[in-house]
């Protein structure tokens, strides 16, 4: 099988992104067969133009409007490797949905009009891309044709949008001039732009370097439940997940964390299948051990020969927060990673990225609704989990606002433990001073003085 990776294609609304995802299919020959003659033919009976744009769209509401609303997955392929490109919203309602496609990238490509110029999401966008951790970036400066391919205007945009990026730590690839809508600089080099003598988008996108595979990374799974099957004498406690990254052996010891409890592999099982000697990243399994432990629903599953997780109850992330109503730093939350539910704190909001300035702020005790903030948190219990850089899956998270999920973020240090203060043995008018206190200041530290 060939390779296969994940390229996200993000900025500012009409800046073109899925032109020129477009364009890279119908000039490679990706798409299905008659996919574009039906488009064309589509186009001529509703009496309008056609469009690269156009297939793409599959929502009847990004057909009306323009705007691409949620995330597309776009299957693609050249001579080295095979590619999932995402074509993610570029307008400032959708970023939630263009945050949660970018996840999935190992590599971007970032678009920006040379004709409007750097907009406020093409500066939104890239530290969107910083904050998580994305490092391979192309910029395309797209529509050169509408500034009649001049050289002096792409690199007027290219130096100021490099002044911006090294301020949030981001050294792109290349910065490559194009016209998307007439297949310039795409695949081959366009005479129009003779002046540009680096790589074409497709160059770049085959020369990124690809990711460790899951499977070759150390081994982690989050337990989904743990089932006992008692027809026909099975008397079996089967510990199920879906393996998050690296392989898993038949008589492998593991470790669960964040008790420590230890045993070995007996079995693995999968559902309708004989029973494999091994098991790999995104495979959905059942384990049975040799010694039976008590084990729970959130427990992170590792191999003891290998490096293990974080184990603490405070961390340092980066959270994009899509909630309602306002993070505040004196509010309850709910912390998911991966199977594992606990209550969350906020001990101090460290800075926010004002999101109409792209200014940093510090001294907030608030996240608004498409801020982007540094956050150290703290945990109810212990918690363990890997940095985002080594192990995506078990270094990001969700925050859940009572029932909804309000943000999600990237674990980006992991701090020393505190001790969490629990209750001890107050008198009644006691108890119901601390459980209120607990309530609207939750992240103060309690300790009785005697």
């Amino acid at each position: 099988m060939k390779e296969r990776m994940n390229i996200v294609v993000v900025g500012h609304v009409d800046h073109g992104k899925s032109t020129l995802i477009g364009r890279l299919l119908a000039d490679t020959d990706s798409l299905p067969k008659g996919k574009l003659e039906q488009v064309k033919r589509t186009c001529e009976l509703n009496a309008k133009p056609f469009e690269y744009a156009f297939l793409l769209d599959a929502l009847v509401d990004e057909q009306t409007q323009g705007i691409t609303i949620d995330t597309a997955r776009i299957f693609f392929k050249t001579k080295k490797r095979e590619y999932i490109i995402i074509d993610a919203p570029g307008h400032i309602e959708f970023l939630k949905n263009m945050i949660s496609g970018a996840a999935r990238a190992e590599a971007a490509i970032l678009l920006i009009d040379a004709n409007e110029g750097i907009a406020e999401n093409s500066k939104r966008h890239a530290y969107m891309l910083s904050l998580l951790g994305i490092k391979q970036i192309v910029v395309a400066i797209n529509k050169m044709d509408l500034v009649n391919y001049d050289e002096n205007k792409f690199y007027q945009i290219k130096n100021e949008y490099l002044e911006f990026l090294k301020t949030i730590g981001i050294n792109p690839i290349e910065f490559v001039p194009v016209s998307a809508f007439n297949g310039l600089n795409l695949i081959e080099h366009a005479p129009e732009m003779s002046w540009y003598k680096g790589k074409t988008i497709l160059e770049l996108i085959d020369s990124f370097e690809k990711e460790k595979e899951d499977e070759e990374k150390n081994f982690r799974m989050f337990v989904q439940g743990v089932y006992k099957f008692t027809e026909g004498g099975d008397d079996r406690r089967i510990i199920a997940g879906t393996v998050n990254s690296g392989t898993i052996n038949v008589g492998d010891e593991v470790i669960f964390l964040p008790s420590g409890k230890k045993s070995t592999v007996k079995t693995i099982e999968i559902f309708g299948k004989e029973s494999p000697l091994f098991a790999v990243a995104e495979q959905a399994i059942g384990l049975t051990l040799t010694t039976q432990i008590y084990v729970k629903a959130g427990d992170l599953m590792c191999r003891t020969d290998q490096q293990l997780p974080y184990t603490t109850n405070r961390f340092r992330a980066n959270i994009f927060w899509m909630g309602k109503n306002n993070l505040n730093i004196r509010k309850k939350y709910k912390l998911k990673i991966g199977t594992n539910k606990v209550g969350l704190n906020i001990e101090t909001i460290e800075s926010v990225l004002d999101a109409s300035t792209l200014e940093r702020i510090t001294n907030r005790e608030e996240v608004h609704r498409h801020e982007v903030a540094q956050i150290i948190f703290k945990t109810d219990k212990n918690i363990s989990f890997d940095l985002f850089n080594n192990i995506k899956t078990t270094g990001r998270f969700v925050i859940v606002d009572e029932y909804d999920i309000a943000g999600g973020g990237i674990i980006v240090e992991a701090l020393e433990e505190k001790e969490t203060i629990t209750a001890p043995d107050y008198s009644e008018f006691e108890k119901e001073l601390y459980n209120l206190v607990k309530k609207y200041f939750p992240h103060w530290e309690i300790k009785p003085i005697y």
